[in-house]
């Protein structure tokens, strides 16, 4: 077990609110694919680097993308934090100072935050 994987007891927790469509070609196992996504998040590695222990880097860039866009994540993380009785400490990225470099940017500068696909993660204008 990597120490970026699911215990037994977070798995409990989430794999009832996975979608579950039983239609087409058996979907790959879902743990592994959602310690591929948590290896990739916690790690901050880019998909491609993905170990080849989690399968390939696009099923699990592809579901994430997909359960973001559902509001799985949402369900996944209100579910934790209840069994964990609300004892979940997350970093707020509004609450980290900016690099001392980023300080003399431009007004009106626009900073985009994109992933290998060229897809727009996040969009910030600097004023």
């Amino acid at each position: 077990m990597s120490r970026y994987d699911l215990t037994e007891f977070e798995w409990r927790v989430i794999a009832p609110l996975l979608p579950n469509k039983p239609r087409g070609v058996p979907r790959v196992d879902d743990r592994r694919v959602l310690n591929g996504i948590f290896w990739v998040l916690r790690s901050g590695s880019p998909w491609r680097d993905l170990p080849e222990r989690y399968g390939p880097h696009t099923t699990c860039y592809n579901r994430f993308r997909r359960w973001t866009k559902a509001g799985v994540w949402d369900r996944i993380m209100d579910a934790i934090t209840d069994a964990y009785d609300g004892d979940v400490r997350m970093i707020d990225g509004t609450s980290v100072r900016v690099h001392h470099s980023a300080a003399t940017l431009k007004k009106a500068t626009r900073i985009d935050v994109l992933d290998e696909a060229g897809v727009v993660l996040l969009r910030k204008s600097m004023l």
